[in-house]
């Protein structure tokens, strides 16, 4: 990757960058009661934030974490045992906003971000 154009995951500030962003959208998972239908799928949180953390470190142009320990993402496949529709997918986003807010100070990169989380979980629906 150019040093001129720079990945999310160097923009952000590497891995210390990305493990505060998600330990922050965990947390703001397992406190927030609007987030309670979530939170319900996630009986591990400890072992859902490492992966999270491991997909995200690769699908923000970091290191490749999660592909080296569990191959090919599969997102939509993995989360298929859950019932995901739009109200699963905006409790995750309105999580993961709410982390943006507080962990990325950069405004325009956080928007970028929130978009393309946007799409990806709209595509992890499984459910009307």
């Amino acid at each position: 990757m150019s040093s001129e154009f720079p990945a999310p995951y160097e923009q952000l500030g590497g891995e210390p960058a990305v493990r505060r962003l998600v330990a922050r959208f965990y947390q703001e998972m397992d406190h927030n009661p609007a987030a309670r239908g979530i939170r319900a799928m996630h009986a591990d949180l400890p072992g859902a934030e490492q992966k999270l953390f491991e997909f995200l470190s690769g699908w923000l142009g970091g290191p490749p974490l999660f592909v080296e320990k569990y191959g090919h993402p599969r997102l939509r496949a993995r989360h298929l045992p859950f019932a995901i529709g739009e109200s699963e997918r905006d409790q995750w986003l309105m999580c993961m906003q709410t982390a943006l807010a507080e962990e990325v100070p950069d405004e325009a990169l956080r928007r970028q971000l929130f978009s393309s989380f946007a799409l990806l979980e709209d595509h992890m629906r499984n459910r009307d």
